[in-house]
């Protein structure tokens, strides 16, 4: 089940949707993602999509949503990806560096830095550079929109839908036989109307006008203006 999850202006967490699929692939997924358009999911004033590396789910939102999103990588599984190409006698230490230059508050400190892990890890291991060097622009999109300090914790990662996928397998997890895909469908619908409204905003929640209009001006969107009733 591949499930997609949006953060209201106010910071509350709102499940759009979800899709049952073999692989996360861009033909299943951008029928998917169109669906929430479709049904009135708003993206004319800018979208930031949090997503793994996936690359059927990149195409697919690429197809789907065009000019109105901008990709935050999750540096997580980044920072995990790069990892499991080293030893586990130097994973340790590549964890804090990688962890620290992601953690900079600032796009060119943190691209710096990164461009020269990059270029130790050349001499290391050509294929863990190659790993870091894939979609790292992506990975750095809050700190490219000027927001990274104050939404960091909650849109640096994937974290907010993997709390939700945790909260999902305690009220599903313990079904080890499912009749059919109906029953599949309805026990994760009826797992997320129950979770939702215990959800938490979104950490730095205040500042999401911020990052709406830090995407106003990267897509080069027209702001629409709400007038006030006469």
């Amino acid at each position: 089940m591949v499930i997609a999850l949006g953060v209201t202006m106010d910071g509350e967490k709102v499940p759009l949707g979800f899709i049952q699929t073999d692989t996360e692939n861009a033909r299943v997924l951008t029928p998917f993602l169109r669906s929430l358009i479709d049904r009135g999911f708003d993206v004319s004033q800018g979208l930031l999509v949090i997503m793994d590396g996936s690359k059927g789910l990149r195409s697919a939102v690429r197809q789907a949503f065009g000019k109105y999103a901008v990709v935050q990588r999750c540096q997580w599984h980044k920072r995990e990806n790069v990892l499991a190409y080293l030893s586990k006698s130097q994973q340790p230490i590549w964890r804090v560096r990688l962890q620290q230059a992601y953690d900079r508050p600032t796009y060119q400190e943190a691209q710096t830095q990164l461009t020269q892990l990059h270029q130790e890890l050349s001499l290391l291991n050509e294929s863990a550079a190659a790993s870091l060097r894939e979609g790292l622009e992506e990975t750095l999109t809050l700190h490219d929109l000027g927001v990274f300090s104050l939404l960091g914790p909650s849109f640096k990662t994937t974290n907010c839908l993997e709390s939700l996928n945790a909260m999902i397998e305690e009220r599903c997890g313990h079904v080890d036989h499912w009749k059919n895909s109906n029953q599949k469908h309805r026990w994760l619908a009826a797992a997320l109307t129950d979770i939702q409204p215990r959800l938490r905003r979104v950490q730095g929640y205040r500042h999401l006008p911020k990052l709406r209009l830090a995407l106003l001006k990267a897509l080069r969107i027209e702001p629409i203006i709400q007038k006030e009733a006469a």
